[in-house]
Order: structure tokens, then sequence, then C-alpha cells
């Protein structure tokens, strides 16, 4: 059955001044989507801030450079994910309209199987 990796946008800041009664009832719902779709979630998880993130990049000679921070400084990144096994691609978007994301949206991208 295909796979497919729903990537959620956020905007940090509107995180960073949410009050905490909207967190914890975003988090609550978390558990709800999780409850309701478990058997189609293989995997997911809440990231640290982008401000955590360390990028790799290969410059043309080939040798790696490593920096601190996101790739790009966007208003939104990657807050989280669920990896998610569905029928197809309309099952997966039924399932991403579920998906809590009050401060951005979801991205779907089918899994590319290797071998």
């Amino acid at each position: 059955m295909p796979e497919y990796m729903m990537f959620i946008w956020d905007d940090e800041a509107a995180w960073a001044h949410a009050d905490p009664a909207t967190v914890e009832a975003v988090m609550s719902a978390h558990g709800q989507f999780i409850a309701e779709h478990a058997e189609m979630i293989r995997g997911g998880n809440r990231l640290h801030p982008a401000a955590a993130s360390t990028c790799l990049r290969t410059d043309p000679d080939g040798s790696v450079r490593i920096s601190d921070g996101a790739f790009a400084e966007t208003k939104e990144v990657i807050g989280g994910y669920y990896l998610i096994e569905a029928a197809d691609l309309d099952a997966a978007l039924r399932v991403a309209a579920a998906i809590p994301a009050p401060f951005g949206g979801v991205e779907v991208r089918p899994i590319q199987p290797t071998g």
C-alpha cells in the first residue's frame, strides 16, 4: 500500500504567542487525530523549532558545508510530520484534512519506493 508523508507547516511566531489553552487544545486535537487514524499512521513527531536545525550543503567542489538554522528564512517551517499508509492520494488527502494545523497547513507528498 502506498505511503504518504504529511508535513505540517507552522508559523513559529504564532505558536510562540499562542495562549496555553490554545496550545493544549491543539495538542489534544493531535491526540484525537492519532487515535482516529491509528491504523494508517506509520510514524510522526513534533519537531524542535527551526533555529535548532543544522543544514548541510554540498559545494560544487564536493566539500560539505555545515551551517546552523534552516536552509531559508520563511514565515512557515516544518513543525512536525506524520507518515501514513493509504490506498491512494484521495484517501491520503482525506486524512491530511483532519490534521490539526491552526497556524499553517499540511503538505502531502507520496513516498517514492526504493528498489
